[in-house]
């Protein structure tokens, strides 16, 4: 037998000697010019470039051809800091660019500049917000922004309690716990096995997060109850409250209801009121995920549309969102004071020391299941600093006016169909139906949904590639793919949503891919198809509106 000396694996690689640049600290004189120049192409080409109306929202390549331009192999020997810049380029370049004006894909945009310094800043610290000790102007930024934020909602801004949070499905995670906790406290040490089930409810709008942590948190998929809706898209509160007769007929725990303000896709506000009064009869927790809506609540001009909210137990509300502080930027509010340190504290005594020279009642990040965090609450408090109230009142109100101003413009025009003639937020659904499918001989055919269903993703795809315009889509129940305008750029005004709609009419007057949507035909080349489709109007306005393709 070989001694067990000899039994040693080689490993497959002999050792390198240490580069000259691994150690992790600036050096002024190794690293100044490197970073002002990285700085400077960001500021370049991602701020100012990246949001102008001049730039492509995004410079499309296939997976494989993104794979093949890009170099994002990771080697033995680190790149000269040129070759590092180059990369910095190209990641920019061939980025989405959500700051652009004529990204309106989802409910993030924008790139505000106090918020982007603030983002900045808080890098540059790179703190974690966890003690006093180690972050105290953190600690104390955070308990103001958050206790105005809970003045905002009407809870009380001095009693409470509030966390920033890695997202809004982290947010209603929270909401989920805390309700679990207040119902039942026992279960943190005993846990559900045995226990009676207990049961959450929302609506079939609501976000999926509802769902996906109550599988985390060991509800169960089949205890997050999914209730209809009317048909703007709010929660039905009959259907609620025979959801939950029945939910106490089989014997379980009706534990929490989750309303929104400001559904993901139809931009709906649910009837607050009427629901808190079934949470009451029912003792059950009211939590309202405000991601997207909460917004609203800065505008006295649209405050109304969460009446009710301020009785609630907690809110879900992204600033992030509506008010397009940088990502991200969640937050969970709660009326309850304590109750998230009563149900997440695990007292480690290698942070949260009881016997420190200054007041611990600071050290806040016991309440939070993240140990290392962020300071994301420095980005909107610069923001907030910036602006005041009443800066981010008017942002709000320009969103709704731009969102009205949309809305009235394709309600006359032809060829665009409204999901919903009165929506409620900034979201905007409509259909863009072409040419080939407006006659009534064409929506007489059994078909008719089916090709209409398909003329969103195709426009989106054009869109996509001349880089001109970025706007989502989705099904929704029984309606067929439709466009799903987005609005909290403040920086928009009433000509880009002029611009926005006469884009979307160059994209559906393509003729020779439209009008044979159903053939199965290869995609037409974008670049060789003429606009002999587009009415006057866009015909004359193309020439000042089509922005020119960047090289």
């Amino acid at each position: 037998m070989p001694a067990a000396a000899e039994m040693l694996v080689e490993p497959p690689f002999e050792r390198s000697s240490a580069p000259d640049d691994f150690q992790s600290a600036p050096d002024q004189k190794r690293h100044d010019h490197f970073i002002r120049e990285a700085v400077d192409t960001i500021i370049k080409e991602a701020v100012y470039k990246g949001t102008s109306r001049d730039s492509r929202v995004v410079e499309w390549l296939s997976p494989e051809e993104l794979s093949a331009r890009l170099d994002l192999s990771l080697d033995r020997a680190g790149l000269s800091q040129e070759k590092l810049l180059s990369l910095v380029e190209q990641t920019i370049r061939y980025s989405v660019k959500p700051g652009h004006p004529y990204f309106v894909n989802q409910l993030f945009s924008s790139v505000d500049p106090y918020g982007l310094v603030g983002q900045w800043l808080g890098d540059a610290l790179n703190p974690s917000v966890y003690t006093y000790e180690v972050a105290p102007v953190f600690t104390l930024m955070e308990e103001t922004v958050l206790g105005e934020m809970r003045a905002v909602v009407g809870f009380p801004r001095d009693a409470g309690d509030g966390i920033f949070c890695p997202g809004g499905s982290m947010a209603n995670g929270y909401a989920i716990s805390c309700a679990r906790h207040y119902k039942a406290p026992h279960l943190k040490t005993q846990g559900m096995s045995g226990q009676r089930r207990m049961v959450v409810f929302t609506s079939e709008d609501a976000h999926y997060s509802i769902k996906k942590m109550a599988v985390l948190q060991g509800f169960g998929s089949d205890n997050a109850v999914i209730g209809e809706t009317d048909a703007r898209g709010r929660m039905d509160p009959r259907d609620l409250e025979a959801q939950v007769k029945d939910t106490l007929d089989q014997g379980a725990l009706p534990m929490m209801v989750s309303a929104t303000s400001g559904t993901t896709v139809l931009g709906a506000f649910d009837p607050l009121e009427d629901i808190y009064d079934i949470c009451s009869k029912y003792e059950m927790w009211m939590h309202v995920d405000a991601a997207w809506g909460g917004g609203a609540l800065l505008s006295p001009r649209h405050r109304h549309l969460l009446k009710g909210i301020e009785r609630a137990d907690s809110v879900t509300w992204n600033p992030h969102k509506m008010l397009a502080a940088p990502q991200q930027c969640s937050t969970f509010l709660t009326r309850h004071a304590g109750l998230l340190t009563e149900a997440h504290s695990a007292n480690a005594t290698y942070l949260f020391q009881k016997d420190k020279f200054y007041d611990t009642s600071f050290d806040t990040g016991d309440k939070h299941l993240q140990c290392g965090r962020r300071a994301d609450v420095l980005k909107f408090w610069f923001m907030w600093k910036a602006k005041g109230t009443d800066g981010l009142e008017a942002h709000i109100d320009k969103l709704f006016d731009n969102a009205t101003y949309f809305k009235n413009m394709i309600s006359e025009r032809p060829g665009f169909e409204l999901l919903l003639e009165n929506p409620e937020c900034t979201n905007i659904c409509f259909w863009y139906v072409p040419p080939s499918l407006r006659s009534s001989e064409a929506r007489s055919k059994p078909d008719y949904n089916q090709r209409l269903h398909k003329v969103a993703p195709k426009m989106k795809e054009r869109m996509i590639h001349k880089g001109s315009l970025m706007v989502t889509y989705q099904p929704l129940r029984d309606h067929p793919n439709f466009f799903r305008l987005v609005l909290q750029n403040s920086s928009l005004d009433h000509k880009d949503m002029d611009y926005i709609i006469e884009e979307l009419e160059r994209s559906g007057h393509q003729h020779a891919w439209m009008t044979n949507i159903d053939a199965g035909r290869p995609r037409a080349n974008f670049a060789t198809i003429d606009q002999s489709g587009c009415s006057k109007e866009v015909l004359k306005n193309s020439q000042k509106l089509t922005k020119p393709a960047v090289e």
